[in-house]
C-alpha cells in the first residue's frame, strides 16, 4: 500500500489526530501545489492543482497543528465531489 493510499484511507476514518502536514502531503500527492496567499494571509493556505484547474482553502490549525472533525469531514467530502479519492 502506498503512501497516499494509507493518508487516503487513514483521512477516511476521520481521526481525532490527524494533522495539516498530513493533509497537506496527502494534498500534495492528488497534484496540489501550496500557495500561501502572500504575507497578509495569516493562516490560510490555499492548495491549487493547475492540472484540474481545483483550489481548497484550508486554515493552518494553531496552537497545536491537528486539524478539527468537522474540517476533516468538509475535506473528504471536497475530495469525494471532485473525484480525488
Amino acid at each position: 500500500m502506498s503512501k497516499k493510499e494509507k493518508l487516503v484511507q487513514r483521512l477516511l476514518m476521520l481521526p481525532k489526530d490527524f494533522t495539516f502536514a498530513e493533509l497537506e502531503s496527502l494534498l500534495i500527492q492528488l497534484g496540489f501545489e501550496i500557495d500561501n496567499k502572500g504575507k497578509t494571509s495569516g493562516s490560510r493556505i490555499r492548495f491549487y492543482n493547475r492540472e484540474k484547474q481545483l483550489q481548497y482553502l484550508a486554515h493552518k490549525p494553531h496552537p497545536t497543528s491537528i486539524i478539527k472533525p468537522n474540517a476533516l469531514k468538509d475535506i473528504v467530502i471536497y475530495l469525494h465531489n471532485n473525484n480525488l479519492i
